[in-house]
């Protein structure tokens, strides 16, 4: 994995795939160019183009195109070049895509259906840990919920951004669903993007703080309905911050 200037990581769960220098930066050039459209959907382009524009060889572009492949952002056209496709094609799922459609101008939508998605499976997985978590993990829940009490109290957001990924992470995999453990890389994309992206409060809102330790105490408490409540008020909040981003920032004349 790389580390990009901004401070995330790049590589390809998708895929099962990391790539790193040289193929990391090609990899994050065009798909950013895809995800923005200055590469459209339907256009066909030649290695050569691509060797051409952006200056590195051929078994780097052939490497990195192939993760594109992969994650259902282009495909090979047999004696004509490389298509680009249409966002319907792709891995929605895909970290790097999050993070790539974060970075352009379909942020707005791209908040919103991350929003939608978080309040549809994280208060399941809330009420699922309650009833499955370890002993183990109930604690470690406590643990990370005093944890960013104290960073958010001391105004640390880097701490606490840390902390909250990993809470959310191990709430996913406490619910003991293997598919909802699963989304935990698009949640820690979602929070990491909200917080870059100045959606959060530089001090987290006390109710926020609370409420994550409402979740541990419900989780260790086998509170179902408790952990769920918690958890459906805390996407619930993400969706009005989304909403208030999105009506600060829409075009007017759309």
């Amino acid at each position: 994995m790389t580390t990009t200037s901004d401070g995330h990581t790049t590589g390809n769960p998708a895929a099962g795939t990391a790539v790193s220098g040289l193929h990391a930066r090609v990899l994050e050039d065009l798909g950013l160019a895809i995800c923005e459209g200055r590469l459209a959907a339907g256009e066909i382009l030649r290695t050569e183009q691509f060797e051409e524009k952006l200056a590195v060889s051929r078994s780097v572009i052939r490497e990195v195109l192939r993760v594109l492949s992969a994650m259902g952002m282009v495909a090979p056209r047999r004696r004509v070049g490389v298509q680009i496709l249409p966002v319907q094609s792709w891995n929605l799922f895909d970290p790097l895509i999050i993070r790539w459609r974060l970075a352009t101008s379909e942020r707005l939508s791209q908040l919103r259906s991350l929003a939608e998605l978080r309040t549809a499976v994280e208060p399941q997985a809330a009420r699922l840990a309650a009833g499955r978590a370890a002993p183990g993990q109930a604690a470690d829940l406590l643990r990370l919920s005093g944890g960013m009490w104290a960073a958010g109290k001391t105004g640390n957001a880097a701490e606490f951004l840390r902390l909250d990924v990993q809470f959310h992470q191990l709430l996913l995999t406490a619910s003991g669903n293997e598919m909802f453990a699963q989304l935990h890389r698009l949640v820690a994309e979602v929070l990491t993007g909200r917080t870059h992206y100045g959606l959060v409060p530089e001090v987290p809102h006390e109710e926020a703080l609370q409420l994550h330790m409402d979740i541990a105490l419900a989780v260790q408490a086998g509170d179902a309905a408790s952990a769920q409540a918690a958890m459906e008020r805390i996407v619930e909040r993400s969706m009005e911050e989304t909403t208030d981003y999105w009506a600060r920032h829409a075009d007017p004349g759309a």
